[in-house]
């Protein structure tokens, strides 16, 4: 009777995406979340896992191509998966966050209808609630170019995936636990590569060609470096960018960023270090995957290659570095510098200061003096069916108050179809890494110190590059313009998981009166119900 059921609330989104969506292909995704025996770092841990596996399968796909996506939860627990840089445009009813969507309950099942729309580039998906995450269930999103779309490269000989970050031997529940107590997590116990500890993972290759490797840090506490011993890397794209190709030897990737390179099998044969090492940690982690030449008979060797630890202006200078490929065709035909984001005055600036308040005796984390609570029922819900006391629009300034912290549910309005600019102000003594859902943005400046108005003389308004995930270095500020041109609740959050689940994130209403489907599709058939929302109704056929 399930699987029934399930046919027919797939066959009911069909009918709603085929409407809007026209003749784009589909792809059918059926996941079953369970858990598993893991031994990332040598140790045996329960992990979550999708279909038996850890990482979880990763999504390949294309631009414009629907996504369905049917997602049964065999845990004890609810779930919830996100689309870490997918902008779900005008659908953030399938983003997957708790302000959004209501968890799969345990033994339910849900079905996610997604869109690659006007989209290329290298994301993952993410368990986004409590400390699921530290227990695995991510995976990669490649999105590719339509084929009739140049790609300003040649079409590499592979395409690996490089899912790293930090790990924890201790579980995801007792890792809740020193959060809800109110301390910060510990230090990490490790770092893995693709659910792999040192030398766990092999990624092979043919002498003499090329191959694109797609980076992510699906962490939860700390940025990394990347590098392949005797190789360089050309960098071609961050979060669905091209980028100008500039050639590194190892790359920065903070909390949830992506980056693609391609990598040259050049080197005499035999087997080369691929590294991964903490950044900006007193104790320096590192740990190591196997670059394998197939007609190598000589295993790995010797130490790994040194990579830069503390530096914060060697991570500077090179994320100033990284610049848009004006020339380059995106998910459309025209060029990506056919969008001139620095002729366009921003008509709202919005200071997002981030601070380690305690409140209640206990330590929280805090946007502009806001420290987020999640209500009972996803805003978007409340919205939806105008149920009052969940939250209000405006329960957050657009500027730091620098008062005590409190408590609140706290939400941004903001008016569709503006452009606005965003400063993170970071004077903390760490390294934070923001990103917002549903958009992409424009990384224009970056820099020590106190952002004032004066600083926008030292923007970058030509050639900046666009992405959804972006660092702040300790005491200083990033400046971001970003085009609100996608109706929608969605999340701004610090990729730190412990300061996001602590309450250093809140969510930008953008609104629009209209009530028409190009501006935003209606809630979906499907849709869960929890909290005051529990015993309504969506919507017919």
């Amino acid at each position: 009777m399930r699987d029934f059921t399930s046919l027919i609330t797939v066959l009911s989104l069909l009918l709603v995406l085929h409407a809007v969506n026209g003749d784009n292909p589909y792809r059918f995704y059926t996941w079953k979340v369970t858990y598993g025996d893991i031994y990332p770092l040598g140790v045996k841990q329960q992990g979550i896992l999708i279909n038996g596996q850890f990482p979880g399968p990763t999504i390949d796909c294309v631009t414009n191509d629907n996504l369905i996506i049917s997602v049964y939860n065999y845990l004890n627990e609810p779930f919830l998966i996100s689309w870490n840089g997918l902008q779900q445009r005008r659908n953030s009813w399938q983003d997957g966050m708790f302000g959004t969507s209501c968890p799969i309950p345990p033994g339910k099942n849900f079905t996610y209808a997604l869109q690659a729309k006007d989209q290329i580039g290298t994301y993952f998906y993410f368990p986004s609630l409590a400390l699921h995450k530290a227990a695995g269930g991510y995976g990669s999103i490649k999105v590719y170019s339509r084929p009739r779309i140049p790609v300003p490269y040649p079409t590499p000989a592979g395409d690996h995936v490089v899912l790293a970050g930090d790990w924890f031997k201790r579980s995801h529940r007792q890792l809740k636990y020193f959060l809800d107590g109110g301390h910060n997590l510990p230090f990490p116990d490790g770092l893995i590569i693709n659910g792999r500890g040192w030398n766990g993972y092999t990624f092979n290759v043919d002498q003499g060609k090329t191959y694109r490797f797609r980076i992510s840090n699906v962490g939860l506490a700390t940025s990394i470096n990347f590098r392949i011993q005797g190789h360089t890397m050309k960098l071609i794209e961050v979060e669905g960018s091209h980028t100008l190709q500039t050639t590194y030897s190892s790359l920065d990737v903070h909390l949830g960023q992506s980056y693609s390179v391609l990598v040259t099998a050049n080197q005499p044969a035999k087997d080369y270090y691929v590294v991964v090492s903490s950044r900006f940690t007193s104790k320096v982690l590192t740990t190591t995957a196997v670059l394998h030449y197939r007609n190598s008979f000589a295993k790995v060797s010797g130490y790994p290659p040194g990579g830069p630890t503390t530096e914060i202006d060697w991570s500077l200078n090179q994320a100033r570095s990284i610049r848009w490929n004006l020339t380059a065709s995106g998910p459309r035909p025209n060029p990506q510098g056919s969008y001139h984001y620095g002729l366009i005055k921003p008509a709202r600036t919005i200071i997002l200061a981030n601070s380690a308040p305690y409140i209640n005796g206990k330590q929280r984390y805090a946007v502009n003096g806001v420290s987020y609570v999640s209500p009972d029922t996803p805003l978007k819900l409340a919205d939806y069916f105008n149920i009052g006391g969940v939250f209000s629009v405006g329960s957050i300034p657009d500027r730091p108050n620098w008062g005590n912290g409190y408590l609140a549910t706290s939400v941004m309005h903001a008016d569709y179809r503006s452009f606005v600019e965003i400063v993170f102000q970071n004077w903390e003594n760490t390294v934070q890494s923001w990103h917002i859902d549903g958009y992409s943005f424009f990384v224009v400046g970056m820099d020590g110190g106190q952002w004032t108005q004066a600083s926008r003389s030292r923007y970058n308004l030509r050639d900046t590059v666009a992405r959804c995930t972006v660092q702040v270095y300790p005491k200083s500020w990033t400046a971001i313009y970003i085009a609100l041109d996608n109706v929608g609740m969605w999340n701004i959050r610090s990729e730190d998981w412990a300061r996001q689940y602590l309450g250093q994130q809140f969510y930008l209403r953008v609104y629009t009166s209209s009530k028409s489907w190009r501006d935003e599709l209606p809630i979906p058939r499907n849709a869960l119900l929890c909290g005051r929302a529990r015993g309504r109704h969506t919507r017919p056929l």
